[in-house]
């Protein structure tokens, strides 16, 4: 998984509440099991029209826009049904870092999974972070993961909450399969032993 450490990009506005899985990528292109290709498809049924046309209103669809890397968005985002390849539509689009007031859980816990920094603030700074992000090319934001700081494009700085566990696994580029990786000297070590004791697992 790639590190996540300090991101600087364009922050994209996406004021709208309640942004389910399906939104973000919908059920026809959940057939895949690559992590790749999807950011094409992410948010699909507001880029394109039914005759695969884009629509210039919706943000990432705007020039300022295309290279966004961070999405300032509403409340309960990523709310709707489990699915893993929302994040990996955000990450092959781009998309490093979501912010919002608050998340839907499964959503929230698969964007550490996959290299996404998913940041919680109140309300008020939002709305703050909401503005910056209208600026368009100009809303340029830095995320500092280390910190635990997001400066705006004024200079202005934002603190905010991230657990410590999840963070080293960001800093360090560490999924599951990462983690397992760590200790991959006591798993042979396990396994010498249990082929001497219990060698017909072996067979």
């Amino acid at each position: 998984m790639e590190k996540f450490t300090t991101l600087t990009g364009v922050a994209a506005p996406l004021p709208i509440i309640n942004v389910d899985t399906d939104m973000l990528i919908p059920k026809q292109f959940l057939k895949t099991i690559k992590r790749t290709g999807l950011g094409k498809h992410l948010f699909d049924e507001m880029r394109y029209t039914p005759e695969g046309e884009e629509k210039p209103d919706f943000v990432l669809n705007k020039p300022a826009y295309r290279q966004a890397k961070i999405l300032v968005a509403g409340d309960n985002f990523g709310c709707g049904s489990s699915r893993e390849h929302a994040p990996w539509a955000l990450a092959d689009f781009g998309i490093r870092c979501v912010i919002a007031p608050s998340f839907a859980d499964i959503f929230y816990n698969n964007c550490f999974k996959n290299g996404i920094l998913p940041i919680v603030l109140p309300q008020e700074q939002v709305d703050l972070l909401m503005d910056d992000a209208e600026r368009g090319s100009n809303a340029v934001v830095t995320v500092d993961l280390e910190k635990q700081e997001i400066t705006g494009p004024d200079g202005g700085k934002v603190r905010f909450d991230v657990d410590p566990f999840r963070k080293h696994c960001l800093l360090n580029g560490l999924d599951d399969i990462g983690l397992t990786l760590e200790h991959a000297g006591s798993i042979d070590t396990y396994e010498t032993s249990q082929r001497g004791t219990q060698p017909w697992l072996w067979a």
